[in-house]
């Protein structure tokens, strides 16, 4: 599953197996090396991505029989410092910090929308130098996390937890300044006949718990 997801899902399986009596395994990571494993054979049954375009394609090549989408990311911008971010972007306009993390925007499509939200700011010339390459957005979060970079555009399921920030300080991205993260998950070709496999695609839609949980994370859908 794509890495901005992991938190919730961890969450999520616990009341996946209590209710269901299967046993999950996971796997986190960013969703374009998940691409190229699946096409290399990796025996995944379900794969939770980052993006919609990515779950298409498999369904194109024939890699996927099912694909639905079970959530819409956030973008935020944070830092581990609380009151650091005001609650807007004037701390990428006053442009005093050293380090800005993101994720690697060619594999990520949390890093495609750091990028987006910047150019459309009108602030990418100005702190592209700056730029602290993360290769998922898990990566990019230990950055700022870690203090090798004072802010980081990350996912806000990262840092949010029942509707609140979990440490520090940020400014939820409007969805106005990057195209809709929306995440697909399909079911493989590998788990079609994995009654365990369909269950979980089943019970990401489940309009109670399971969505009550995303949404708790931050995500819209």
């Amino acid at each position: 599953m794509a890495s901005n997801f992991a938190a919730p899902m961890k969450t999520l399986a616990a009341q996946f197996e209590q209710a269901t009596g299967h046993t999950l395994t996971l796997s986190t990571g960013a969703t374009g090396k998940f691409y190229a494993q699946i096409k290399h054979g990796a025996p995944f049954d379900v794969f939770l991505a980052a993006d919609a375009e990515t779950p298409a394609r498999l369904m194109r090549e024939g890699d996927a029989v099912q694909s639905q989408t079970y959530a819409i990311g956030r973008l935020v911008l944070w830092s581990d410092r609380p009151g650091y971010i005001v609650g807007n972007d004037a701390v990428l306009r006053q442009n005093r910090f050293k380090r800005l993390a993101i994720a690697n925007p060619r594999l990520a499509p949390y890093g495609a929308a750091a990028i987006e939200t910047l150019t459309r700011l009108k602030l990418i010339d100005a702190v592209q130098t700056k730029f602290v390459i993360g290769e998922n957005i898990a990566q990019t979060y230990q950055f700022v996390a870690s203090g090798n970079a004072e802010l980081g555009l990350v996912a806000l399921s990262q840092v949010m937890q029942d509707g609140k920030l979990t440490s520090g300080s940020g400014w939820v991205i409007p969805a106005s300044l990057h195209a809709p993260i929306r995440q697909d998950a399909v079911l493989l070709k590998h788990g079609e006949h994995n009654e365990a496999a369909r269950a979980l695609f089943d019970y990401l839609k489940t309009p109670g718990a399971a969505l009550t949980l995303i949404r708790s994370f931050g995500y819209e859908r």
